[in-house]
């Protein structure tokens, strides 16, 4: 399981941005940890259908796009999704738990590969929605995104077992 770091209030601009990535990817680990599929399945705020395990695997997905798609033009078949456009938030037993997860590691892994050595400025070669797109704005998207879902997640996870903290 990654391990959150604490965070450095000081650093160039991409150690910040990676930062508060690693601290989002590790925080969202850290939120599904120690359940178990049906726990990590369960829809705990009413009437959202959201769940833990939805979460991770629509970051997964959130990966795969914006690093391997996006940013490094790659030709990949997105996680999950099948047709189903929010295939990654639903028929959530058509993955095994275990696969789900290695899926999420792997394609972290894949995505810090990706970017590294890469500058902020630079302009992905594939166009998002007709406009251009560089590094930084990826990685600003990335912490929205994880952010947003985290927030999410701390409701699910408290609602399961009244785990709580950030």
């Amino acid at each position: 399981m990654p391990e959150r770091a604490e965070l450095e209030l000081t650093g160039s601009e991409l150690e910040q941005l990676t930062a508060w990535l690693e601290f989002y990817r590790a925080t969202l680990v850290m939120k599904c940890a120690d359940l178990s599929f049906e726990q990590l399945a369960r829809a705990s705020v009413p009437p959202s259908t959201m769940t833990l395990l939805g979460i991770l695997r629509h970051l997964s997905v959130v990966e795969q796009y914006w690093f391997q798609v996006i940013f490094a033009g790659l030709d990949v078949e997105l996680f999950y999704k099948g047709g189903d456009p929010d295939g990654d938030f639903n028929n959530l037993s058509d993955t095994p738990l275990d696969e789900v997860a290695r899926r999420y590691l792997e394609t972290c892994e894949l995505s810090r590969a990706l970017i590294r050595d890469h500058d902020l400025d630079e302009i992905a070669p594939v166009l998002r929605h007709g406009r251009q797109v560089d590094l930084r704005w990826i990685h600003l998207h990335m912490i929205e995104e994880y952010a947003r879902h985290c927030g999410h997640a701390d409701l699910l996870r408290e609602c399961i077992d009244e785990t709580t903290g950030y």
